[in-house]
């Protein structure tokens, strides 16, 4: 019975050791091919946005890979792959979360599976590797402390019913941000993808109180003292509150009675010139070097919890505990068709209300 148990212990240890090689080997082919292919041509993915130049310059002393990223939208980067074909000028994009399955629809795209695949939710990936999201957002609270006229520094949708500052929420018609912060104050008050009612509802009464800001929460408005409460993207109210001349009066947090995350994907060109190099840049986003690249620009790797990160890095994002309460879009299908009404119903449910 022991021989059988040691033999069989044997046996699997082989077996992953096997597997282990066979990843190891795959990994190392992978970064020879991307090195022979020499760069890696981005869209949607800039300096700026999300710290991906500390990628673009880790790819470059690693593996020798030169890169130019051109910034657009997550709907032209889809029409670009499309478009080009056989003559591409980009390898990989950075799209909306929404905009991953609408690539693998129109066809455009290739899959790779990065080695920690695993970690990565269900939720957040394509079982067939051609999307994941590598960082998430989240509807947050971005707070001035010294604009509350008195009151308490709301720290859940309920709040905002009763508080005597003014809310911002932005351009439900252009911004995902602010029709995301509209399903995020539904799922909070029993509300779902196809059903924003109770957010309609809750909006229209502090609309009826005089309270609803039309400011769009940014830099700007925020310098000029517009925002009193804003409803934003978690990486975006962070990056904000570290912009201002007094970040101390500001506060970002997640509403505790829920929220909705989302996040955002890279997608591989079907007809990239260079996939090899798109395939490591994608397995280097999702090693634990590239996770805290996205989180040195107050991006909430989608490995977080699975990530030990440096101590001044975790300080520039929110405690995990504040995400226990959020809740990923189940039904994405409903939430588009309701996000393309939701202009019309707020304008007649929510705007008519403004004092």
């Amino acid at each position: 019975m022991k021989r059988l148990f040691l033999a069989s212990l044997l046996g699997s240890t082989i077996a992953m050791c096997t597997a282990a090689m066979a990843a190891d080997t795959d990994l190392k082919t992978l970064e020879a091919a991307a090195k022979a292919e020499g760069a890696v041509n981005s869209v949607g993915m800039p300096d700026d946005w999300a710290n991906w130049k500390g990628t673009w310059d880790d790819l470059a002393k690693l593996y020798g890979l030169k890169h130019i990223d051109t910034d657009m939208s997550s709907a032209q980067e889809i029409a670009k792959f499309a478009a080009e074909k056989d003559n591409a000028s980009a390898d990989i994009g950075d799209v909306g979360a929404a905009f991953g399955p609408i690539a693998v629809k129109q066809g455009v795209v290739q899959p790779y599976k990065p080695s920690t695949w695993e970690q990565i939710p269900d939720w957040a990936k394509d079982k067939d590797g051609n999307w994941a999201l590598a960082y998430t957002g989240t509807i947050a609270f971005i707070v001035n402390k010294k604009l509350l006229h008195g009151s308490d520094v709301p720290t859940k949708w309920a709040d905002l019913k009763t508080g005597k500052y003014k809310v911002s929420i932005g351009d439900v018609s252009t911004a995902a941000q602010a029709a995301n912060g509209v399903l995020a104050a539904a799922l909070a008050n029993g509300g779902n993808e196809k059903n924003v009612q109770p957010a309609l509802l809750m909006f229209a009464e502090i609309a009826k109180q005089g309270r609803l800001s039309m400011a769009n929460p940014t830099i700007a408005t925020m310098e000029k003292g517009e925002v009193e409460v804003g409803v934003v993207w978690d990486f975006n109210g962070l990056s904000y509150k570290a912009k201002m001349a007094n970040p101390d009066d500001y506060v970002v947090l997640i509403p505790s009675d829920g929220s909705v995350i989302s996040g955002y994907t890279t997608i591989i060109n079907k007809y990239a010139k260079h996939p090899n190099a798109a395939k490591l840049t994608r397995e280097y986003i999702f090693s634990d070097a590239g996770q805290i690249n996205l989180a040195k620009g107050n991006a909430r790797p989608i490995r977080a919890e699975h990530l030990k990160l440096p101590e001044e890095v975790q300080a520039k994002l929110l405690p995990n505990e504040q995400y226990k309460g959020v809740t990923p879009i189940k039904d994405a299908d409903a939430w588009e068709k309701t996000s393309k009404a939701l202009p019309q119903a707020w304008n007649e449910q929510v705007i008519v209300e403004m004092k």
